[in-house]
């Protein structure tokens, strides 16, 4: 185990994460870049189901979910573009015009390079165990882009899934992809407003499979962010730590003058 983390450690020396490489590519970390590669692959996985589905309501879920997707490219070209030192690098050997590209919806099949990008990363690291292992070593950030990445996919096919199975009943009150969407994130969300629910078996099966992840996926959110907000600033923390030294400094000893002899 000793050795594992070590070899973590050297390779996180090697790369140099949040720069641009002589070749012109940019790096943001491991964390990010795997994030980056599970929406890839889940907006590849869209394209397939897009072909498949015939139904345009469910149709319609994917769509918007691979719209939720392209906010997250257009996110992660603009952070390579402020990291990019040379911007025509970035562009050019770096391959940053297929970033741009795979932001339009028509040329999402360019996302599949985005997949490839990452595929040479792990191989640089050694494999896919040790970037696993980089992306766990940051818990904070690696434990939150997986959760992020964890709700997208149960809002997806959670939506999906309640939509398929309620689609059929003459009584159900979800019918359409707004519907289903928002009937997932108000049971991810705890809230629950109630007028939207299932009524067949089946979707009363994939609500409270919605409602056990969703709800442990947002409670994990809400905890996170609540660390951030109240977790003291390392500022803070300076001024606390300097206060605490010099209130433990031992007082000099005061030193009396000798009393000069009174003159009669």
């Amino acid at each position: 185990m000793t050795n594992s983390a070590t070899d973590v450690n050297d390779d996180q020396e090697a790369i140099p994460w949040n720069s641009q490489t002589p070749d012109g590519q940019v790096l943001l970390g491991m964390p990010w870049e795997i994030f980056v590669l599970g929406c890839a692959l889940l907006s590849i996985l869209n394209l397939v189901l897009e072909l498949v589905i015939r139904n345009p309501d469910l149709d319609q879920v994917v769509i918007t979910m691979d719209g939720l997707l392209i906010l997250v490219f257009a996110i992660d070209f603009v952070r390579r573009m402020r990291v990019a030192a040379d911007d025509r690098a970035y562009f050019g050997p770096g391959r940053g015009w297929l970033d741009l590209v795979s932001i339009i919806p028509l040329l999402r099949i360019a996302r599949v390079l985005r997949i490839l990008r990452v595929g040479r990363i792990v191989r640089r690291m050694g494999g896919l165990e040790r970037a696993l292992l980089m992306f766990f070593k940051d818990k904070a950030t690696g434990g939150l882009l997986l959760v992020v990445l964890i709700a997208i996919l149960v809002l997806e096919f959670g939506s999906l899934a309640v939509l398929y199975a309620e689609r059929t009943s003459p009584d159900a009150n979800i019918t359409t992809a707004g519907d289903a969407l928002w009937y997932t994130v108000v049971t991810m969300s705890t809230v629950g407003y109630g007028d939207q629910y299932p009524v067949t078996e089946l979707g009363r099966l994939f609500g409270v499979v919605i409602i056990v992840v969703g709800v442990g996926v947002f409670g994990t959110l809400t905890g996170y962010l609540a660390n951030i907000f109240l977790s003291p600033s390392d500022s803070h923390s300076d001024d606390v730590a300097a206060t605490h030294e010099l209130l433990m400094e031992p007082e000099a000893p005061v030193v009396s003058s000798p009393e000069s002899p009174s003159v009669a």
